[in-house]
């Protein structure tokens, strides 16, 4: 499988041959199994005092007094301990010891890594997930592309290749978000666009782009390419990130 390079003016270049990892099989069900595994590692364990509302001198008064038999506490009458209780502990409060960690083999990691690869490489699947853009798929720019500076040039560049539009997508996409999450430091929606995939550095004058996630070869994982488990994200790579993947 052939990809043409782009020039930094928008002009179609060499053709050169894309890594074997984009003809992988498209496993979706493997994708789904990653991402989820690797969005596990960012849950916070959170749980009660395992003694929250037991540590209470609260004790039933027995047989006599024509009350119910639940613990009160010594100086008066309240319920204590016991969940039916007012003011008792409660039922089923969350644990430390819950395991949230997902696990997945590394065989089927590496297989969903390789399958979100290919989906990025299919046409159809980018469109799917509602990317805007002209021309083939993956997009790949020549070398040149990492060493811009200006923010002003990544845009230009984008604009030239056809890929810009889809960045205005992203930036009408974002939304207050509803819900009491927006109270807790995620205010905002909004939509996924461009990943940029560099050999060594990443594009830092990209990063402020709407929707935009700019990477280097090696930060580059299942959860990037199909982000919320939906593959087909539109890529760009850089030449020397596909010869360095190629080398794998």
């Amino acid at each position: 499988m052939k990809v043409q390079v782009r020039t930094l003016d928008g002009a179609m270049g060499q053709d050169i041959e894309l890594p074997p990892a984009f003809s992988e099989e498209y496993r979706p069900d493997l994708i789904r199994k990653a991402v989820v595994a690797h969005q596990s590692t960012r849950r916070q364990p959170h749980g009660t005092y395992p003694y929250a509302g037991i540590n209470s001198s609260a004790v039933g008064w027995g047989s006599g007094r024509g009350v119910s038999h639940v613990p009160r506490i010594k100086t008066g009458s309240r319920a204590a301990k016991v969940p039916q209780a007012k003011g008792g502990r409660e039922a089923h409060p969350p644990v430390v010891q819950k395991v949230l960690l997902i696990r997945i083999n590394k065989k089927e990691k590496a297989k969903a890594f390789r399958s979100a690869l290919a989906a990025s490489a299919s046409e159809d699947l980018v469109r799917a997930r509602g990317h805007l853009f002209t021309g083939p798929v993956p997009v790949v720019f020549e070398n040149a592309f990492e060493d811009i500076n200006r923010t002003s040039e990544i845009i230009s560049a984008l604009t030239a290749a056809g890929l810009y539009q889809d960045i205005e997508r992203s930036k009408r996409s974002r939304k207050v978000r509803a819900g009491r999450g927006k109270m807790r430091g995620r205010r905002y929606k909004q939509r996924k666009s461009l990943l940029i995939v560099t050999a060594d550095k990443p594009l830092t004058a990209a990063r402020n782009l709407a929707g935009v996630d700019v990477v280097t070869l090696e930060q580059l994982n299942t959860e990037l390419l199909a982000p919320g488990t939906l593959p087909g994200r539109l890529t760009i790579f850089t030449q020397g990130a596909l010869q360095k993947l190629g080398g794998q």
